[in-house]
């Protein structure tokens, strides 16, 4: 999420292309390595301590307000926020190609991004609007209404279902096709209070999430609304860089490339990273 700060104005086009160009070529040279409804949280034990380890620093566009990133059959798809200024866009990774490029319409605030397969669904803030639209050109296909706030959106295909944030500590279930809401979850952690999630990756069984206003990711088991892994992904940015720069926000896994990405608003640069105890 996460309210609008002052902009610069919108990158030209052909810078655009060249930052993803040279995404591309730096990623591709990175190489591959290796609940119920109303449920109450499970803290558990004290989540494992991770950090975050560089293996490579890739440009970013700094007019991205980055509220969503994704990465899906060699296909980067961010999208970004701020009232009026939101966008979706894809990003071949294979040639830094920007395949396709969509504007919010004025004032819709843009906020997580997911792709079930067969379809991209974008969130809104306080819109209450979902849109559902089509992976190859972005086109909207339909849109959803929903109750509350949206901020970040992921898809869990072994279970069927897409998991959504609203800045609170709870995890909502969501269909897939309807986006219906099928259920939701409370998160906890062994280490203390947890809130403000907001952008989610989801892995396998667990969920990423940043949590607003820190350098923190964890890692969440959500059958059980347990934190399993607090990881620090502080230092990324020069104190230049944060001070012409928002918070950290947007993390994706490349299957490709078994690493994660991640970025923030406004961020200079994309690292590729993997996670490594403290």
């Amino acid at each position: 999420m996460s309210g609008p700060r002052p902009a610069s104005g919108r990158a030209l086009a052909a810078g655009a292309a060249a930052v993803a160009a040279a995404t591309a070529v730096a990623l591709l040279a990175v190489g591959a390595r290796s609940a119920d409804d109303g449920a109450e949280p499970d803290a558990g034990e004290t989540p494992e301590e991770l950090r975050v380890r560089v293996l490579a620093t890739l440009p970013h566009d700094t007019d991205a307000f980055t509220q969503g990133l994704e990465v899906h059959d060699g296909v980067l798809y961010e999208g970004t926020g701020r009232s009026g200024r939101s966008w979706v866009s894809a990003t071949s990774l294979a040639d830094g190609v920007e395949r396709a490029r969509v504007d919010l319409p004025e004032p819709l605030f843009g906020e997580g991004v997911t792709l079930t397969g067969d379809a991209l669904w974008q969130l809104t803030w306080r819109d209450g609007v979902a849109f559902e639209r089509d992976p190859e050109t972005l086109a909207e296909r339909r849109t959803v209404r929903y109750e509350g706030e949206g901020w970040g959106l992921c898809h869990q295909p072994e279970a069927d279902r897409l998991v959504m944030s609203d800045g609170s500590d709870t995890l909502q279930f969501r269909d897939p096709v309807t986006f219906e809401r099928t259920g939701e979850v409370r998160v906890a952690s062994g280490s203390g209070e947890v809130d403000d999630l907001n952008e989610l990756e989801c892995v396998g069984n667990a969920v990423y999430a940043n949590v607003w206003h820190s350098d923190t990711i964890l890692r969440i088991d959500p059958e059980a609304g347990r934190v399993t892994a607090e990881i620090d992904a502080s230092g990324l940015l020069t104190a230049d860089e944060r001070r012409a720069a928002d918070v950290l926000n947007g993390i994706a896994f490349s299957p490709d490339h078994d690493a994660f990405l991640v970025t923030g608003k406004l961020w200079p640069h994309l690292f590729v990273v993997e996670f490594v105890p403290v």
